[in-house]
């Protein structure tokens, strides 16, 4: 089970990232914003296998909110099913998908 103290870590680790809020909640910045929490318990992330990762594990994989719809990169991760190392993955897509570092 990660936590958002998890995210943080996994995402501050990377090179160039920083932190500041995006719709009053914690967002990772490299080039772009490449992680989110979208609500407690609950990280927007950036990922270029969106369908697989829900076909695999749709309580994990989820995009049914009408913001992430139209944004076929865009991931909700409840963090309560997904392990530190997998997150570990995805945050680490997501940062590569968002253009890493400026």
């Amino acid at each position: 089970m990660a936590t958002e103290e998890d995210v943080r870590e996994l995402c501050l680790a990377l090179p160039g990232v920083t932190e500041r809020p995006s719709w009053n909640q914690p967002a990772w910045f490299g080039r772009t914003l490449f992680a989110r929490i979208w609500e407690p318990g609950v990280v927007t992330l950036k990922t270029g296998e969106r369908e697989a990762l829900h076909a695999t594990d749709p309580e994990t994989f989820y995009w049914e909110i009408p913001h992430h719809l139209g944004s076929p990169e865009l991931v909700l991760v409840r963090l309560a099913r997904i392990s530190r190392e997998e997150l570990a993955e995805v945050v680490e897509e997501s940062y590569r998908i968002a253009g890493g570092a400026g």
